[in-house]
């Protein structure tokens, strides 16, 4: 499928947000991006098919070791 530049661009967002291994909201405030665009350009490239890469998660739980 051909890519339109705008595409190619916010798919090249979303990409380089998982390389970081950053959450969307980190990239997008990293970036200087609007985190709702990202987000709707996501739903949009998967509608149309496009393999978007999986969103980073970071743990929201920590093991924590309790010392008597």
């Amino acid at each position: 499928m051909w890519l339109s530049p705008a595409r190619a661009r916010w798919l090249g967002y979303l990409h380089h947000a998982h390389a970081c291994g950053l959450s969307l909201s980190d990239y997008a405030q990293a970036q200087d991006l609007s985190l709702a665009e990202l987000l709707g350009w996501e739903r949009h490239l998967a509608a149309l098919g496009i393999a978007v890469p999986q969103r980073h998660r970071p743990a929201r739980f920590v093991a924590v070791a309790v010392q008597p």
